[in-house]
């Protein structure tokens, strides 16, 4: 001790100078000890699963803090059937709000209610061939790295029925439907030369600005619009286009991101993209990137029940239910709509773990009691029950239904558990939602505890190609009446079209107070560019060869031409009901993903993407049919070949 310390102790009676230092001496290291031991334990609180709350109040806002819809934060409501996002504010703002909400939900207004390792370059592009056209290639695969168990792009090449691309890639032999898909065509290479020239690795385009946009629903993926556009590119046939798109994911995608992303967004425009974009192309760049993705959106599962979270970190896996969100709960359309891609990510990588984790959902859903047979929009995570009785077939639940029939029809018809819950719950929807306005316009209302809100949602227009492509597997005597029921609500969503001034139809319309497929509130009246009408033009189309669907489908492109197109891109419009357009100064990336896609369909020969072998995701992302009996075989005669 120093000197004049200890001389004070020399002073302090019964205590020695020596004594004392070795006491002090002795708590000193004992605190040091302490010390230590206080800072190594809560060093490692950080590394435990659960440490996201200790992280937000030492790290900094913008990394953890989780977003919440309808804050000044980008986000679409379909939010895709959760849809999408990108809606704008009275100031031109965007206020994209959670493409979660719905099946795309894509982009909502503001003042809405509610509201995604390189391989071998394919330098040309290639024409698909049938099984049959590439018999002499058996025992070969491009995927010379995947594990045995893995199936690979020339097994489900071999396993098709037809070309993918038709034969003539579609092209229609009648020239005024020829002459009107080239328009949809030019549309497309339009909206893609300005995205490249104004926005290029951002997520959308603002055309009247003529910038780039981000947005928070990606959690710091970047290029939504390149990756959603792949498989459109393709099968249009613009090659210099889709080289640039292949160039940049193979240079710029960069999936180490770490902020907050919708796991329904994610997963239906990156994920489905690019599983897409490899089972056209064969560029094992696509693949490797899809199955990278998804093994980040794994954590979101990581709950009580199995039911994944809405919001998941990238980087750290923590993950966290929407802010508004009713009670902390999973929204139906967002949890229920990953089957397709995750069954397609375990044939990919040979891992059972996908497929596992969307079963599950299946399970617990199967599982719990539905009221009188409906599938209510909000289910806690925690319990494993509904948290509120709201029912809709637009946002929020629509995709739900979607993936139940797809499921189906991409099994080969052999997933009997999805047919059904699929024809159980439109069995429900008929009895409860399905409606007769007095004008005899058949729509989809919606229900809450038991009430009826006569209101019909854009979204839901999905429903009308839906039940048809399910019309011929359900009961023989029902066939018919479900594609009935098909046309008439296509009908009456083109009849929202119609009833408004730019003949392109809003947000919402109502059928009561003596209202007929009209937009009563203002907050109803934008159009964000959805595809959800000319969907089920297309799917109708397919079925029924009922001219009137392409001649609708025109109609939307000269609408789209006159409102939308503006100097440098397509941008949605405030109010459909004044030839005054106010544009939203958004180009979604699902207007190139899915409305093109659709159009150019629609004016197509049926061969092209034929619909026995291809099941749609609802961003409009073409995946095979899993043909597993002829998997098998392919599987056996290249192994015999092999030996």
């Amino acid at each position: 001790l120093p000197r004049k310390v200890s001389m004070v102790f020399r002073k302090l009676p019964g205590v020695s100078a020596s004594g004392m230092g070795l006491r002090l001496s002795q708590k000193f290291v004992f605190l040091l000890f302490l010390s230590g031991l206080v800072t190594l334990c809560f060093g490692a609180l950080f590394f435990l699963p659960d440490s996201v709350r200790l992280k937000r109040i030492f790290l900094s806002k913008t990394e953890t803090q989780p977003v919440t819809v309808g804050s000044e934060n980008d986000a679409r409501v379909h939010l895709k059937r959760p849809k999408d996002q990108g809606m704008t504010s009275a100031k031109g703002e965007t206020s994209t709000k959670l493409k979660s909400l719905s099946r795309k939900q894509s982009v909502s207004h503001e003042a809405t209610e509610e509201r995604l390792a390189g391989g071998r370059a394919q330098e040309e592009f290639t024409l698909p061939r049938s099984r049959a056209e590439s018999a002499s290639d058996k025992g070969t695969s491009l995927d010379h790295g995947a594990n045995s168990d893995t199936v690979t792009y020339k097994k489900f090449r071999r396993c098709l029925l037809k070309p993918p691309l038709g034969r003539d890639n579609g092209k229609p032999s009648d020239p005024k439907t020829d002459e009107r898909r080239e328009k949809v065509k030019e549309m497309m290479k339009f909206a893609w030369d300005n995205y490249k020239h104004y926005a290029w690795g951002k997520n959308e385009l603002r055309p009247l600005t003529r910038n780039g946009h981000i947005g928070n629903m990606f959690g710091g993926l970047r290029g939504a619009s390149i990756i959603d556009s792949l498989d459109t590119l393709y099968i249009m046939g613009l090659k210099e286009e889709y080289n640039d798109a292949k160039e940049w994911v193979q240079t710029s995608l960069d999936l180490n991101s770490n902020g907050e992303a919708s796991l329904f967004e994610v997963n239906i425009r990156y994920v489905g993209g690019l599983l897409s974009a490899y089972y056209l192309t064969g560029e094992e760049l696509f693949k490797n990137k899809a199955v990278e993705l998804g093994e980040k959106l794994l954590p979101a599962f990581n709950t009580p029940t199995g039911i994944p979270r809405g919001v998941i970190n990238l980087g750290s896996g923590t993950s966290w239910s929407w802010g508004w969100a009713s009670a902390g709960s999973s929204i139906l359309a967002e949890f229920g709509t990953l089957h397709l891609e995750f069954v397609h990510l375990t044939q990919l990588s040979g891992s059972p773990i996908y497929t596992e984790k969307v079963m599950n959902i299946r399970k617990l859903l199967n599982k719990i009691e539905k009221p009188h047979g409906l599938y209510p929009n909000f289910l806690s995570p925690v319990s494993g029950n509904w948290v509120q009785h709201h029912v809709s077939i637009g946002g929020l639940g629509d995709s739900f239904y979607e993936y139940l029939i797809k499921s189906y029809l991409m099994s080969d018809k052999t997933d009997d558990d999805a047919k059904k819950m699929y024809y159980g719950a439109l069995e429900a929807i008929e009895a409860n939602l399905v409606q007769k306005s007095p004008g005899g316009l058949t729509y989809l209302a919606e229900w809450r505890g038991g009430i009826l809100d006569h209101k019909m949602g854009h979204l839901a227009c999905f429903s009308g190609g839906m039940i048809g492509i399910g019309a011929d597997d359900g009961a023989p005597d029902k066939r018919q009446h479900y594609l009935d029921l098909a046309a008439e609500i296509t009908h009456t969503c083109h009849e929202s079209y119609t009833r408004t001034a730019t003949k392109l139809g809003p947000e919402a319309f109502r059928f009561d107070g003596g209202a007929e497929a009209t937009a009563t509130r203002l907050s109803d009246r934008y159009y964000i560019l959805r595809p959800e009408v000319i969907e089920s033009y297309m799917y109708m189309w397919r079925l029924t060869h009922d001219p009137k669907y392409r001649e609708w489908g025109w109609e939307a492109v000269e609408a789209l031409e006159e409102h939308c197109r503006v100097e440098s891109g397509f941008s949605g419009i405030r109010d459909v009901y004044t030839m005054t357009v106010s544009h939203d100064n958004m180009q979604q990336s699902f207007f190139l993903s899915e409305t093109l896609k659709y159009l150019y369909l629609l004016f197509s020969d049926d061969d092209l993407l034929p619909l026995e072998d291809w099941v749609f995701n609802t961003e409009a992302h073409p995946l095979p049919v899993i043909r597993n009996s002829c998997l098998q075989e392919e599987a056996t005669q290249d192994k015999t070949v092999s030996e």
